[in-house]
């Protein structure tokens, strides 16, 4: 039997959606030679992450092991499998394998982190593969709600494994290439070892509509509104829905305007690439204020309900000069991932206020997903006929869908969740170890660890309030004065109807007058009975136990 194995390794996107980061090795056990697929990004919000930019996987393993990856490969440019190339080039500077558009977003990203250009390395569809250590890997076309989304063709010399990326079976994309299901069965013909499968709407049961399928809906709603501005919001990466919703305001006789970066950024990605043509010509938005409104249709980013987005500014207020009035139509050309219905329905609100018709995509009508349905993942399975599925993209709840799926037709489902190395080797995936994985926050210009316990710390101090207290002691140990308190986020006055600062330092002082020797020479147990002073005051005045600081300084 063979000493060599071929592993995969999740780190992130599996057991959740976003922060997809795979590793697939070849090789010894505990030698393997390493390819990373994918390195993205989740989001944070304000309940459980306040204050955090953005979230990058664990890449701790990679790390210790930097010296074994032969080239990061990755399947498209959406943020949650581009997002954290930049963040991590420093710690693993590997070669960065895409094909020309995603090639593109991800140089713009290294650029803003002064990360070398060449870095990342453009590579055609297949036929064509790269050789990386004992790998070797081709970008296999598949339709997505972005351009140039690919599968992974992974040789090695245990077999071909198949990483689908994230998928429909779309015939008429707009813009990018359509699935080609004689493609994908040539090669899969010979044999194909493990399908590594997208998992997001295992539970849809109706086969997956083309995007070619809401351009005549959303043209019938843009001709229909002839009183004020139309305006629509989308996944600026989208690029085919983006065209769509251009070419049906060009359709209804008006100028298109493009508001957000996001949304200016992927449009000349696009362009720039040779993957987007005759895309209608815009206006700017200065040109646009001397163009009367019913001749107008912006196209805005902030479809989830992002407060610094396009959409939020102008339900907020102006944007860029623009401003919505009464009669005017807003359309969500978008699904609402689940963890923003909140930050919509502000917005939502917040134009309903001005008078202005939201449309949504309650109807259907107006948004198609970007991920297959049940029927289109064992459609995918039996063109491909893998021997072994591996459900990855979904919370725990859809991977463990996918391997009952999966062994419903016959075929072995495992069930691998982030940290779980599953050996791919022999006949019979195993469980080979459990890796411990976690999450990374970028904070401001930092990165920390989720347990290093500061985002844990702001959470207390949002629940919570803070007292600062500060209490100078004389060469004799002796308090110099009275201490004092100052308070951030607790209300002024409690239950005595005294102000909360003046009932606080006057039990810190009746404490100090009452403190022997012993206790004012020690500054540990000092500060800790302060603190728990603090506390029980506040705890009944108010009701809430703050969050304390103290600082003590000795005159010597």
């Amino acid at each position: 039997m063979s000493s060599e194995r071929l592993i995969y390794l999740p780190l992130g996107g599996a057991g959740e959606i976003g922060m997809n980061a795979y590793v697939y090795g070849y090789g010894a056990q505990d030698a393997e030679r390493l390819i990373v697929v994918d390195l993205g990004v989740a989001f944070p919000d304000m309940d459980g992450t306040p204050g955090v930019d953005l979230i990058l996987p664990d890449i701790a393993w990679l790390v210790e092991r930097k010296d074994r990856i032969d080239g990061i490969f990755i399947t498209h440019a959406h943020e949650d499998h581009v997002g954290a190339v930049a963040h991590t080039y420093d710690q693993l500077g590997a070669p960065i394998y895409a094909r020309p558009f995603t090639a593109n977003i991800a140089r713009r990203k290294m650029d803003e982190h002064g990360h070398p250009d060449d870095a990342v390395r453009v590579v055609a569809g297949w036929p064509d593969q790269v050789q990386a250590g004992p790998f070797k890997v081709g970008f296999l076309p598949m339709s997505h709600s972005i351009p140039e989304s690919a599968g992974l063709i992974i040789d090695s010399p245990e077999g071909r494994v198949i990483h689908s990326g994230d998928f429909k079976l779309d015939p008429t994309p707009i813009v990018g290439e359509p699935f080609d299901p004689d493609l994908w069965a040539d090669v899969s013909k010979d044999g194909v070892k493990a399908l590594i499968c997208d998992s997001t709407n295992v539970f849809s049961q109706h086969p997956g509509r083309s995007e070619v399928s809401v351009g005549p809906e959303i043209e019938k709603l843009v001709r229909g509104h002839t009183a004020g501005m139309v305006v629509a919001t989308t996944f600026a990466s989208n690029v085919a829905r983006v065209k769509t919703l251009a070419e049906a305001g060009v359709a209804a006789g008006r100028s298109i305007v493009l508001l957000g970066r996001a949304m200016r950024r992927m449009i000349e990605a696009a362009i720039e690439t040779g993957v987007l043509t005759d895309f209608p010509t815009v206006v700017s938005p200065e040109d646009a204020k001397s163009i009367p409104r019913e001749n107008l249709m912006l196209l805005v980013t902030g479809s989830q309900g992002e407060r610094r987005a396009a959409s939020a500014q102008l339900a907020n207020g102006k944007y860029m000069g623009l401003e919505l009035k009464e009669g005017d139509l807003f359309l969500f050309s978008s699904k609402t991932i689940p963890g923003n219905e909140k930050g919509v329905i502000r917005i939502i609100n917040q134009l309903s206020e001005k008078g202005v018709d939201v449309v949504d995509d309650s109807s259907g009508l107006y948004h198609v997903s970007g991920h297959a349905n049940r029927p289109d993942l064992e459609r995918l399975q039996d063109i491909v006929n893998p021997q072994i599925v591996v459900p990855m993209h979904g919370e725990h709840r859809h991977l463990r869908e996918h391997v009952k799926l999966s062994e419903g037709r016959g075929r072995t489902g495992v069930l691998a969740v982030n940290g779980m190395m599953i050996d791919l080797s022999g006949n019979a995936p195993t469980v080979a170890e459990y890796i411990e994985t976690g999450r990374t926050y970028l904070d401001g210009a930092v990165q920390i660890g989720a347990l290093d316990g500061v985002v844990r710390d702001r959470i207390r101090m949002a629940l919570n309030g803070h007292v600062l207290v500060t209490l100078i002691l004389d060469e004799e140990d002796e308090p110099l004065g009275e201490p004092w308190c100052e308070l951030m986020g607790l209300a002024e006055t409690g239950r005595s109807k005294a102000a909360l600062v003046d009932v606080l330092e006057e039990d810190l002082g009746q404490f100090l007058g009452r403190a022997d020797a012993k206790t004012l020479r020690d500054d540990d147990n000092l500060t800790e009975a302060l603190r728990r002073i603090v506390r029980k005051s506040a705890q009944d005045e108010i009701g809430k136990k703050p969050e304390v600081t103290v600082v003590i300084s000795r005159m010597h």
